[in-house]
């Protein structure tokens, strides 16, 4: 029946009017009813491939002559975002606190034992949302995995060693990091050398789609360490590459150069470093603090150090970016330090390209400073008690009048 009213062009017709969008084709298919009559309705839908009331919106436009608007963005489930717009972020920000990067840097997965019923609790105790308002716990674990967050247990990526103050400085860490997230006055900087870089035609284990061939063995003296510093206020990352040995004085004055160089005078109050507490870097290391009890006067800022303990430096958040970066080149013949550069230049993080620089001064470790003098270094730091080596503030005022005191001796 259909055949006969349509005639020998109905494919035609069909094929043309399915290609019409919204109104136009509505209103087609409702004239193309209202010509064959009686029962059209449900012909014309089967043969066009379109539900009833498709054609009767059509036929109420053509009535009206008003075309009627779609609506597709009103139809299914709204996204969360709608609702909360923060809800991803707060997950990311609970979720990279408390994760371990791949011990071997051998991908960029973060572990975390966290549980969908313990990331719940987190966004109602520290993130302020209401239970009410908080989706399932499956679309909360969904989220969770397309961040990239397993639910595993590997043993490797659980801390080989915990010593009794380990809680107590995670829990301070904790509270400093959640209090520094009011203001935009503190200045979060995450710092930490990598492994050194051995320059050469060496196989580093990983795969590359050109045919590269690297010698026989791993002989070779020809080295560089890459000093990194991650901006948690805007996720830049800024690395020296290290031709010399890296020393307290090398890390202070990367320090120093990277204050500079990004002009934070008027726009800081206070300088938060995280670290790992390595033997140059460390709250112990005299020549280290030294260097930055001199610098916070210089600058005249606070400067919070804020270690990881022991055995536990994987949580600092530059160590991410290291696996990052040695998944990024492991498949590389690392020739050069020019060849180290370019390729450290190229990754990415976080949306962003590293600032790469080539640090060819020469430093010397084998400082020391007398007894005395480095009491008066160490009257001007504030250590927090119990974690006394792990949590250290730096006031301009008590630096500055600490090195007038070493001056006139």
């Amino acid at each position: 029946m259909i055949n006969d009213f349509l005639g020998s062009c109905k494919d035609i017709i069909i094929e043309v009017v399915n290609k019409l969008k919204s109104s136009d084709r509505r209103i087609s298919l409702a004239k193309i009813a209202e010509q064959y009559g009686y029962g059209s309705k449900t012909l014309i839908a089967k043969e066009f491939n379109v539900g009833r009331d498709t054609i009767r919106k059509g036929m109420l436009e053509l009535k009206t002559n008003k075309p009627i608007e779609d609506a597709h963005n009103k139809k299914g489930r709204k996204n969360i975002l709608h609702k909360l717009p923060n809800f991803y972020n707060d997950i990311q920000e609970i979720l990279e606190s408390q994760s371990q990067i791949d011990p071997k840097f051998q991908s960029e997965r973060l572990y975390t034992k966290l549980t969908v019923k313990a990331i719940r609790k987190e966004l109602t105790d520290s993130k302020g949302y209401t239970e009410e308002e908080l989706p399932s716990n499956q679309t909360i674990n969904n989220k969770v995995n397309a961040l990239g967050f397993k639910l595993k247990k590997i043993q490797k990526t659980k801390p080989i060693k915990k010593i009794e103050e380990t809680d107590l400085i995670f829990d301070n860490l904790k509270k400093v990091h959640e209090t520094i997230k009011h203001t935009d006055r503190v200045l979060r900087l995450s710092i930490d050398a990598k492994d050194k870089v051995k320059i050469g035609y060496f196989s580093r284990g990983g795969k590359n789609r050109l045919e590269k061939k690297a010698f026989d063995h791993d002989f070779g003296n020809e080295y560089i360490t890459p000093f990194g510093i991650i901006n948690y206020n805007n996720n830049n990352v800024d690395i020296s590459m290290i031709e010399s040995k890296l020393t307290a004085d090398c890390i202070v004055d990367r320090l120093e150069e990277y204050y500079y160089k990004n002009n934070f005078k008027d726009s800081i109050d206070v300088i938060l470093i995280n670290s790992d507490n390595g033997t140059e870097g460390s709250s112990r290391r005299s020549q280290f603090i030294k260097r930055m009890v001199e610098f916070s006067a210089k600058i005249d800022k606070k400067i919070i150090l804020a270690y990881y303990p022991p055995y536990h430096s994987k949580y600092n958040p530059i160590e991410r970016f290291w696996g990052r970066l040695e998944q990024w080149w492991n498949g590389e013949l690392l020739d050069s330090i020019e060849t180290i550069v370019k390729f450290a230049e190229s990754v990415t993080w976080k949306g962003f390209h590293p600032v790469v620089s080539v640090v060819d001064r020469v430093y010397e470790n084998k400082k020391k400073i007398k007894g005395k003098i480095l009491k008066i270094y160490e009257s001007a730091l504030n250590r927090k008690k119990g974690i006394e080596k792990w949590f250290i503030i730096l006031k301009p005022e008590k630096c500055k009048r600490a090195l007038l005191e070493v001056n006139n001796l």
